[in-house]
């Protein structure tokens, strides 16, 4: 029995449309769309909250720590309110450039996002159920089913790892994968060792007495 109810994963993962989970097993179907943190070419997007740092080169009066206020926009000298909201860095800074080309001789600028703070809890991942330690952690890239089991201590002596499952909102659907923990832990078969994405949840269900 799931000890997680549809209903959790949906408010954990993010707002969705769907009333319920798909039940996929293909594989083909774990290379899932973007997650909402990021864009179409998997860049990450500026949010309220942010913090980025500006760069002019040669133009130190116009280097500066900016944070992305909650509508949106941030505040440069020599260009005012400048919207910065779902905007990937490089995008921005190109913007900048172009605004800034009236004023200045060949600007070269540079957009970092120092301190993301607007997406904390929806670049996050998560495991619960019969582990150790259900946790809560910031997502890495790279980082793989396998790799958050471990990082909850592994499973439980009441698990039943081979009925575990990852969900993952795909355009705006709760998607539901089998995952074959049983193989990953004890076979070193890897097959369904996905690679994670910002807002998954794995689940452990405990097994039946």
């Amino acid at each position: 029995m799931r000890k997680i109810s549809f209903l959790v994963c949906i408010l954990l993962l993010a707002s969705c449309a769907s009333t319920g989970p798909a039940n996929r097993t293909d594989e083909s179907l774990v290379v899932f769309s973007d997650p909402t943190t990021l864009d179409a070419d998997g860049k990450y997007k500026i949010g309220p909250g942010d913090v980025l740092t500006i760069s002019v080169w040669g133009n130190p009066d116009l280097t500066s720590s900016v944070p992305v206020r909650p509508d949106g926009y941030i505040s440069m000298p020599l260009i005012g309110d400048l919207l910065a909201n779902d905007i990937d860095a490089a995008t921005l800074g190109v913007t900048i450039t172009t605004m800034l080309e009236s004023q200045l001789r060949n600007p070269q600028v540079t957009v970092i996002v120092s301190q993301v703070n607007s997406n904390v809890y929806i670049s996050r991942v998560r495991v619960t159920g019969a582990v150790r330690t259900p946790i809560s952690i910031p997502f890495a890239k790279g980082m793989t089913v396998l790799d958050l089991i471990l990082e909850a201590g592994g499973i439980n002596e009441v698990a039943t790892p081979s009925r575990t499952r990852l969900y993952r909102v795909v355009d705006n659907e709760l998607v539901d994968v089998e995952i074959n923990l049983d193989d990953i832990l004890l076979r070193g078969q890897l097959a369904t060792n996905y690679q994670l994405r910002p807002g998954d949840v794995i689940t452990v269900p405990e097994r039946l007495f």
